[in-house]
């Protein structure tokens, strides 16, 4: 899979990003060959950026977006260049809610050539009822503060809360104390009880140590005060 790592540029109210592509030709000598893309991103959305990743299909190239913030948004991707085929059908705004990855569109390469491309992504915030609704597959994402969850040995609800938490939209660590005998040092002294006696999930959410947070959503209405 390969992304677009961005150098904006402001041009005229239009964010214009260069991005440089590593491509992998799904080809018999699989060479990996770097071309320049031209990426224009024209949003009315409130600063909330879309990352276009791209997946390597045999003879063909797959474009998806990536939506890393809580809020829908509907996208419409135009690609021209040369040495590949796509759909003549004019571009439609895609659905592609928060915290998802959804798929955009896919080229047949032309064999034994080098693709070259360049596109636009438009990005609302201003959903329509026209925009298409393809499936959508949720990503993990980092909250503002970190998450670590730790785990003792008399935790009653820790094996719970880790199923619930792998569900769910944020990034987080996992440490099983018996298991981490260093980070079970480290913890000891923030403590007036020995850590073995304490049966709920131990919760560091951005630095600061939480015994109290019993399920999910006690968990997520924490993060939305810090």
């Amino acid at each position: 899979m390969s992304d677009f790592s961005a150098i904006p540029r402001n041009v005229n109210g239009i964010t214009v990003v260069i991005h440089i592509l590593q491509f992998q030709e799904a080809m018999k000598m699989k060479l990996l060959v770097p071309f320049l893309v031209l990426f224009v991103l024209k949003t009315n959305a409130q600063e909330l950026p879309i990352k276009v990743v791209t997946e390597d299909i045999p003879n063909r190239l797959a474009f998806y977006a990536i939506n890393e913030n809580d809020q829908d948004v509907d996208v419409m991707l135009t690609l021209t260049g040369t040495n590949f085929r796509q759909s003549k059908g004019r571009p439609r705004l895609i659905r592609v809610p928060g915290t998802s990855k959804v798929h955009l569109k896919t080229i047949i390469l032309t064999r034994g050539k080098q693709p070259k491309y360049t596109y636009e992504l438009a990005v609302n915030d201003s959903l329509s009822s026209r925009a298409l609704k393809k499936e959508a597959q949720q990503v993990k994402v980092k909250p503002k503060n970190s998450i670590t969850l730790y785990i003792t040995d008399s935790c009653e609800t820790c094996d719970s809360m880790l199923v619930t938490m792998e569900k769910g939209k944020y990034k987080f660590d996992t440490y099983r104390l018996n298991e981490s005998p260093e980070i079970k040092e480290q913890l000891k002294n923030s403590f007036a009880t020995p850590l073995d006696s304490i049966s709920s999930p131990i919760f560091n959410l951005g630095g600061r140590l939480y015994t109290r947070i019993e399920d999910y959503d006690q968990l997520l209405e924490k993060l939305s005060k810090e």
